[in-house]
């Protein structure tokens, strides 16, 4: 799996890439990331990669000229044709689903904006999928892409220390869709607060009765809509609808 970023910051990848437990992927080649800085494809002696808007307004925008050269080049290299992805305020929002099908996927060119935006004649003839993290607006696509690959990385297998981690996920199909419960660890007692006794019982139907049920009450609380979800595709036992009806 390759994943071809371009970005005019590649310099702000490199902390990410080298720390915690998703580093596995990359060290172990299962994953390869290449940057490409479209200034390097500018003409010019300022290697110009901006300029202002057609019709006035604030900022710049990015021209297409180095971006689609850019974009040239990694296609040389590659064997494959892989999709240009954008991030962007216009997609979809990156969710679980859309994280496991790019995790088996041949990866991607990620394109990472910044200013104002991307001249839409080179979104209009190249990019093939717009993602967007949420409804906000960041200063550019490098911290949407480091939450791609890192996503797409701990699903990896061998990068997590458990294989079983990423199962228990919120979101994930293991758990019907729905939010995680509340983890505890030692010691059993901190600050005159003990852990909840069904976790220490030993009892393994007792203590997954538990987890189901904190996962339900989280999820009802916090997201209501995973609720609705799950219950129109059948996946809410006559135990949850149970537990769900007691729920003030």
């Amino acid at each position: 799996m390759r994943f071809d970023v371009i970005t005019l910051l590649p310099e702000l990848f490199a902390p990410f890439l080298a720390g915690g437990v998703t580093r596995r992927a990359y060290e172990s080649k299962q994953i390869e990331v290449e940057f490409w800085n479209p200034r390097q494809f500018a003409q010019g002696h300022y290697r110009r990669v901006d300029d202002r808007p057609f019709g006035g307004g604030p900022g710049m925008v990015m021209m297409a000229g180095p971006l689609t050269q850019c974009l040239a080049a990694i296609q040389a290299q590659r064997s494959d044709r892989p999709p240009v992805v954008l991030f962007s305020p216009v997609g979809p929002k990156l969710d679980h689903a859309s994280v496991a099908r790019w995790s088996a996927s041949a990866g991607a060119v990620l394109v990472c904006g910044r200013y104002e935006g991307i001249d839409q004649r080179f979104i209009d003839r190249h990019v093939d999928v717009q993602v967007s993290l949420g409804d906000f607006v960041l200063s550019g696509g490098e911290i949407a892409a480091m939450a791609l690959l890192d996503a797409v990385a701990r699903l990896q297998p061998g990068v997590l220390g458990d294989e079983d981690s990423h199962q228990f996920d919120s979101f994930n199909p293991a758990l019907d869709g729905l939010l995680d419960c509340p983890h505890y660890t030692r010691p059993e007692e901190w600050q005159g607060v003990k852990a909840p006794g069904e976790l220490l019982s030993g009892h393994h139907a007792q203590i997954e009765r538990w987890r189901r049920d904190r996962s339900l009450e989280i999820t009802a609380r916090q997201r209501p809509d995973l609720i609705a979800a799950a219950r129109a595709s059948g996946l809410l036992s006559k135990a949850d609808e149970a537990f769900l009806s007691k729920l003030p």
